[in-house]
């Protein structure tokens, strides 16, 4: 695991993929931010009311879903394969879209560039299938869509009301929707609390409510790949959401969640950085290689305010108050920023050090 200090930093973004998504404000002004996530798809959302602040603040528990006053529009690009665009409301003109000849599978289609997404007059309704809504959208009580988040083979929908819907690959059960191995109709996923965020990994995916409490399926791990995954103390596989128990037990409220590969990564409301899943190239952060089954504290952050996470297929990041950036996981490409393409050195990240004293620090 490396540290290193950058006076302005105030986000970390870990990613893989091959589609993305834009949300912005219909007048944009400032500064705007692009995230992408482990997926063919990433999400992207600037507004006018939006700015990045150097001074990072505390983690705080999810916050309730509420609709924004502030109109914005959904623009979406990359590689859709089993329905993770909704070709069906893009809106026509501004791109391009091209099928087959690029492709064996014959079912991928290529958004060159980005394409709205047609949200207005109950079309997001009719592609929920959401027949109760009013499609007045100037209606408080209509449905809108709130958070779009893009994961390694499917896409989730979150509504103003908590609400989530998915679709994509369920080849793993990582949508929480059951036996179907795939689906380009979007599912409601039934949770008890409005859902905060959801992290859609390549092989099992995670919805954290708000509440902050954390629900998993998927794959659960083998022998050969790694177990634990999922944290509910097994490697076995779940086809719906399953509660983290282990959580609740600690009295432990999750305030951000991200999976890789075989691992899952987790905020805490207090700072905490907790892992569990397969402990291969030290994606865990405990400098070992064993698997964990239940998540499990990063001790050697332990009480260093962490305000961020990000993670990608075998490596994650961490961003305390102070402007610090931790690292841990593969860096068979540099993803960890050390300098070396190893993971069993610990680093600094040279150049971005700010102050000449703390040039000898590493975690």
């Amino acid at each position: 695991m490396i540290a290193t200090t950058v006076r302005s930093a105030t986000r970390v973004v870990s990613q893989y993929g091959r589609r993305s998504a834009l949300s912005s404000s219909t007048s944009i002004s400032g500064k705007s931010a692009v995230s992408s996530s482990c997926c063919s798809i990433s999400a992207i959302r600037c507004s006018s009311s939006a700015a990045l602040n150097n001074d990072a603040a505390s983690p705080s528990p999810p916050q309730s879903t509420q609709t924004s006053s502030t109109p914005h529009n959904v623009y979406m690009w990359g590689t859709s394969k089993q329905g993770t665009i909704p070709l069906s409301l893009l809106q026509e003109g501004g791109a391009s879209a091209s099928s087959g000849g690029m492709f064996s599978t014959g079912n991928e289609k290529i958004v060159d560039h980005p394409m709205s997404l047609n949200l207005d007059q109950g079309a997001l309704s009719s592609f929920l299938g959401d027949d109760d809504d009013n499609s007045n959208t100037d209606n408080d009580d209509a449905t809108k869509l709130q958070q779009i988040f893009c994961g390694a083979t499917g896409t989730a929908m979150v509504l103003n009301d908590g609400r989530c819907f998915v679709f994509g690959s369920n080849k793993n059960g990582e949508l929480g929707i059951g036996g179907p191995k795939f689906t380009e109709t979007p599912v409601h996923v039934p949770l008890p609390d409005p859902v905060a965020k959801v992290s859609l990994g390549p092989n099992f995916s995670a919805f954290l409510t708000t509440t902050g409490d954390l629900y998993t399926c998927g794959y659960g791990g083998s022998a050969v790949n790694g177990m634990g995954c999922l944290g509910h103390g097994n490697m076995e596989s779940y086809q719906s959401p399953k509660l983290v128990n282990s959580l609740v037990e600690d009295g432990c409220y999750a305030s951000d969640v991200h999976c890789g590969e075989y691992s899952t990564t987790v905020l805490t409301t207090e700072g905490e950085v907790l892992t569990c899943g397969t402990g291969s190239f030290g994606r865990l952060g405990n400098l070992e290689t064993l698997d964990q089954l239940y998540l499990e504290p990063v001790e050697m952050i332990a009480g260093d305010d962490v305000v961020q996470i990000a993670s990608g297929f075998a490596f994650s990041l961490a961003l305390n108050k102070g402007g610090i950036v931790h690292a841990w996981g593969k860096n068979n490409e540099g993803q960890l920023g050390a300098g070396v393409f190893c993971e069993r050195y610990q680093r600094t990240i040279g150049g971005l050090w700010n102050d000449e004293t703390q040039k000898d620090r590493w975690i």
